[in-house]
């Protein structure tokens, strides 16, 4: 195997046997000046094919732990369900988890309105979700909130291949609202968005939680209420944004934003626009 860009001292870009590109992990296969021939293979502990280079970032931003916690949660998913999963979900949920475990530091719960019907239509993927939350608390001692279950299933249901025809139609009206939401965001906040950049996949990846939640058409109510008017204050620039989101889902798609949502767009505009902007 041959490695052919360092990503972190601990992670590289390699070439297999066959000349396909795979990100490697192993220590310290990322230190040696590249490219070089890794000899000795019983150092790469793991190593992940298809994997999109605009995801490549989150590999300096996830813990190692939480990558190869969900690699393991990966697999275990892939033996349970009928269906391909894309292989950036490693580095998309591992993504979410991380982002998730952030958020119950900082005492900010988001509820998932879609639980009932995720529970009814995906039994499979939400139990990986509850066998995820289980297995973060006896492997890594983290205890997520119940509704993390279906954060986990969501990210899963999202990273499915092979979609049906009727599916389709829903994705193109989903990637439709997400240009538009990015749009507004871009003149709310005077900056250009790459689509092709680490920071818009990723913040493409958590809209489309909140479009699936949209689509529910269900209240949610709140218990975040302080954090929400904390958080407006401190980012007026970013919550005014985001008032042009939920006055456009009302006009075009007669939704109404629920504080709960607003707090999530807030938390997720002013990430991208931290990330762009630097």
């Amino acid at each position: 195997m041959r490695a052919v860009k360092k990503i972190n001292n601990n992670v590289a870009i390699c070439l297999d046997g066959r000349g396909n590109e795979l990100i490697a992990f192993g220590r310290g296969i990322g230190f040696p000046s590249m490219p070089y021939e890794i000899e000795d293979l019983s150092k790469i502990s793991r190593t992940f094919y298809n994997i999109s280079k605009q995801y490549l970032a989150l590999l300096n931003e996830i813990p190692i732990d939480i990558i190869e916690f969900t690699a393991q949660l990966v697999i275990f998913a892939e033996n349970h369900l009928p269906y391909t999963l894309n292989p950036n979900l490693v580095l998309t949920l591992a993504d979410h988890i991380s982002f998730a475990i952030e958020r119950k530091n900082k005492q900010i719960y988001v509820r998932m309105p879609l639980a009932f019907d995720m529970e009814q239509t995906y039994p499979t993927e939400v139990e990986i979700g509850r066998f995820a939350l289980k297995q973060l608390q006896q492997k890594q001692n983290i205890t997520l909130p119940e509704s993390e279950v279906f954060g986990i299933a969501m990210a899963i249901i999202l990273a499915k291949l092979g979609t049906k025809n009727k599916e389709t139609s829903s994705t193109k009206q989903s990637s439709e609202l997400l240009e538009e939401i990015t749009c507004i965001v871009e003149q709310q906040m005077g900056l250009q968005i790459s689509r092709d950049s680490f920071n818009y996949a990723r913040y493409a990846t958590h809209m489309q939680y909140l479009l699936q939640r949209l689509g529910s058409h269900k209240p949610v109510s709140s218990d975040n209420l302080t954090i929400y008017h904390s958080l407006q204050e401190e980012f007026t620039d970013v919550s005014a944004c985001v008032d042009k989101i939920a006055a456009y889902f009302a006009t075009e798609l007669g939704a109404i934003l629920s504080d709960e949502e607003r707090l999530y767009l807030i938390l997720h505009v002013n990430r991208i626009c931290t990330n762009e902007s630097t």
